[in-house]
């Protein structure tokens, strides 16, 4: 079975950028991490979903598929790029650059009984879903929606069709990078550029 793990890089993941540190630099040092998460996962490919941010293909290894989709896709038009190349995907939001892999490898292990599975994310929302793929066409919820489990839940067609894995933060405020743990290891390109 092919699975795939990409990275959904959109402008606005910028938006956490500390005062003083450029906020397209911050993008792509987040973006990069994340990348790195998913790159070093064994048994799945990795993918960059470039949502109007250019320059994405200079943060990838060589042969990673990096898809560009509209800046107003949600997670269904995510999904629609990466069904032709496997048959299980996560989309991670590429804000969470010390997202532990353990994570990603525990939504997959959810899709085995469920068509879709989400990592919440602190404060609302969604660090990351995994679908088996075509995607439902019930599932139209983002991973910005406030309370995203609940949503799918509800459009559902079956209580058992929506799994979730433990959660995680990602860094769409200033404030949310207090939540990044200097002890943690990874993250190196958002520690550089913070440290700076």
């Amino acid at each position: 079975m092919l699975r795939l793990a990409a990275v959904l890089v959109t402008p606005a993941m910028g938006k956490a950028a500390p005062p003083g540190v450029d906020p397209e630099e911050f993008l792509l040092a987040l973006a990069e991490d994340t990348y790195e998460v998913v790159a070093g996962l064994d048994l799945v490919e990795p993918v960059i979903l470039a949502a109007g941010v250019a320059g994405l293909e200079d943060l990838a290894w060589p042969g990673t598929r990096v898809i560009s989709i509209p800046d107003s896709a949600g997670l269904t038009e995510a999904f629609a790029a990466l069904r032709p190349h496997g048959e299980e995907a996560v989309v991670i939001g590429g804000d969470a650059p010390d997202l532990p892999p353990l994570l990603i490898g525990k939504l997959f292990r959810e899709l085995g009984r469920a068509p879709v599975a989400v990592c919440p994310a602190a404060g609302g929302g969604a660090v990351a879903m995994a679908a088996r793929l075509p995607f439902p066409a019930w599932a139209t919820a983002g991973l910005d929606d406030p309370d995203v489990v609940a949503r799918l839940r509800a459009q559902a067609p079956g209580s058992r069709m929506v799994a979730t894995g433990p959660g995680w933060h990602r860094l769409r405020t200033p404030g949310d990078l207090a939540r990044l743990d200097p002890g943690l290891e990874g993250w190196d390109n958002t520690r550089a550029l913070l440290s700076a």
